[in-house]
């Protein structure tokens, strides 16, 4: 007993409307959310793991704050320190207080109510009060002044995503760019193009690269296109989209504050009922980040294939070296970089199903699973961008190709035979190719065997550039 004595001197009791709880005494949150964090030992991913979180809880509190207080709802005093307690999380501070689970029951509300006890105790301690006086500032009553977990969690949370979403861009920037350096920097390596994993016709290193850089190229457009759809809000909407609770000329204004404060251009939904249960703009943006990551385990397979070997592959590039392969094998090195990659890509098509299911289970007015959807976007949205700038700084950047690989994969082919086949005909090329495969010996060798072209129109069409990109073929005789 002196034991449990000694322990609640550390704590302070609070109460709910389930009854007291002791709260640790040096925390800023209060009796909701330590039943939560009792409650969802789930996924061991807080709040606080994605920064933007607390942040963008915090800015939506504090424009909500600015609108009651210009309503005449709160007064000064209680909203100059909401808003400065707001203020310090926007910079950084207290993100550790946000303590609970990021997979939760209650729709978020749980998230709500942290962000509330923490504002509110933080706020008290501004005012010159102890953590826990609620009677001065409580969490319900002034810090959710006309709002609702319904229509604050998602705000903030399609706001942290809008934020989020800005490093992955850099990310795929940084990615494209280092691509667009390779393709320069190969642009005169001839080499064979596959398709089915077969002979298909010549390309060159630099083409390939640059097929890689466009590809991101269009997913960078893609996200920024989808995330705008983040920005459409039912602030304002309350619990079901009524706006119950809150001044007719409260969301309007929250909204106005909220686009000053975090700088990004949010857009009150035109049907706050429908948009409190909807979640098709998640649908969209997580497909999106689907699609870069179908994209990233494409190319991640084509590094791995491109530099298989080093003596039993297709070695036409090399990787950058980055630990030893084996623990039994002496000298392996094994493309780990764009294996982690694909890895990311797979964890990223499995959050797509979650978002997926998570939003098709909204019933009626609100959508329960929320949470889980929330997570799995900003889990994804994390993981592709260290992904891609892992992908960047530690393997592209460093890629070199092996020339006389690749030049002698073109010689030896007999994808050769498809430039010559405006030239020659079908059925001589056919006939070519497959001499050519039966005996081992070159396309060329065999052409000027059978005395089917000159060498100087051989000359002309098998030069490189003439072989990667359309030609005249006005002259060309069968």
């Amino acid at each position: 007993m002196t034991h449990e004595k000694t322990d609640l001197n550390n704590f302070r009791i609070e109460h709910d409307l389930l009854g007291e709880a002791p709260v640790p005494e040096a925390a800023y949150y209060g009796i909701q959310t330590q039943r939560a964090m009792e409650n969802f030992d789930i996924s061991g991913v807080t709040l606080s793991h994605f920064p933007n979180v607390p942040k963008a809880l915090a800015m939506v509190k504090k424009a909500c704050a600015m609108a009651n207080r210009d309503l005449g709802m709160l007064d000064a005093a209680k909203a100059d320190a909401i808003i400065d307690a707001c203020d310090e999380i926007i910079a950084g501070k207290l993100h550790e207080q946000f303590t609970v689970d990021m997979i939760q029951g209650g729709a978020g509300t749980s998230t709500n109510m942290n962000a509330n006890e923490v504002i509110a105790n933080r706020a008290l301690e501004l005012m010159g009060y102890r953590r826990g006086q609620y009677e001065h500032l409580h969490p319900n009553t002034h810090i959710n002044m006309a709002q609702s977990t319904n229509d604050v969690y998602p705000t903030a949370m399609r706001l942290a995503m809008v934020m989020k979403h800005k490093e992955l861009v850099v990310a795929a920037k940084s990615l494209k760019n280092a691509c667009d350096v390779k393709s320069k920097e190969f642009s005169d390596v001839l080499k064979m193009g596959r398709t089915q994993l077969q002979d298909a016709v010549p390309m060159t290193l630099g083409q390939e690269f640059h097929a890689f850089s466009t590809t991101i190229g269009e997913d960078i457009d893609r996200i920024r296109d989808m995330a705008k759809l983040l920005c459409e809000v039912n602030l304002g909407g309350t619990a079901i989209g009524t706006g119950i609770t809150a001044d007719s000329r409260y969301a309007p204004m929250a909204i106005a504050h909220l686009t000053e404060i975090s700088g990004q251009q949010m857009i009150l939904a035109g049907d706050l009922v429908e948009a409190t249960s909807d979640m098709g703009a998640f649908v969209i943006f997580s497909s999106s980040l689907k699609r870069l990551a179908v994209k990233l385990s494409k190319m991640s397979n084509d590094l791995r294939l491109l530099s298989s070997g080093p003596m039993c592959g297709f070695n036409e590039i090399n990787l950058p070296e980055m630990q030893p392969g084996s623990s039994i094998m002496p000298g392996k090195v094994n493309p780990v970089i764009p294996e982690a990659m694909s890895q990311i890509a797979f964890h990223v098509i499995g959050n797509d199903l979650v978002v997926t299911m998570a939003s098709e289970a909204a019933q009626l007015q609100l959508n329960f699973a929320e949470p889980v959807l929330v997570y799995k976007i900003l889990e994804s949205i994390q993981q592709l961008t260290n992904g891609m700038f892992m992908l960047t700084d530690r393997c592209v950047k460093g890629i070199t190709a092996n020339r006389g690989v690749c030049q002698a994969y073109v010689d030896n082919s007999i994808g050769l035979v498809t430039a010559l086949n405006p030239y020659l005909g079908y059925e001589n090329s056919s006939r070519i190719a497959q001499k050519a495969l039966k005996t081992g010996r070159r396309v060329v060798d065999l052409v000027k065997e059978e005395g089917l072209l000159s060498d100087e129109q051989l000359a002309e069409i098998l030069k490189p550039e003439n072989m990667v990109a359309p030609m005249d073929l006005s002259s060309k005789t069968h």
